[in-house]
């Protein structure tokens, strides 16, 4: 599920955030294969994960993507999107995902991440190009 502000972007982008929004509950369930899928097949897509991995080419971030799946089991996640902009074949979100999820066999647990994807509409069909996740840090600005 894909939550957003007020979004001007095209209706065929805005259809393929949801399919985004299908796979990352997916991913989160222990299935990666519907976000694989979403991934141009270039040696230019690129990963910065949240657990550390930083791989560049869709064969190594499908193995990636299977490594983090076999992690979670029973989770959910929506997507919490606080920027999305389109500027003809390129677009990028910016946000968080937020959602419970059962990591290595543990007790289902709240899990936030901040996130940004890159997009590319690619032959007239849109195409995810870049992930980069952390797990937010305290902001050091508070006492």
């Amino acid at each position: 599920m894909t939550s957003t502000r007020a979004v001007d972007a095209p209706p065929d982008f805005l259809a393929f955030l949801d399919r985004v929004g299908t796979a990352l509950d997916a991913m989160f369930a222990g299935d990666p294969e519907p976000y694989t899928a979403l991934w141009a097949d270039r040696d230019d897509v690129t990963l910065y994960g949240a657990w550390g991995p930083i791989e560049q080419g869709l064969p190594a971030l499908a193995r990636t993507f299977r490594w983090v799946a076999s992690r979670f089991s029973e989770g959910s996640v929506e997507q919490e999107l606080a920027v999305v902009a389109v500027s003809g074949d390129l677009a990028c979100t910016v946000g968080f995902e937020r959602g419970v999820v059962r990591v290595d066999g543990g007790p289902l647990a709240p899990m936030v991440l901040r996130v940004t994807h890159g997009f590319r509409r690619i032959d007239g069909a849109w195409s995810l190009t870049h992930r980069h996740a952390d797990f937010p840090p305290r902001d050091q600005r508070v006492g």
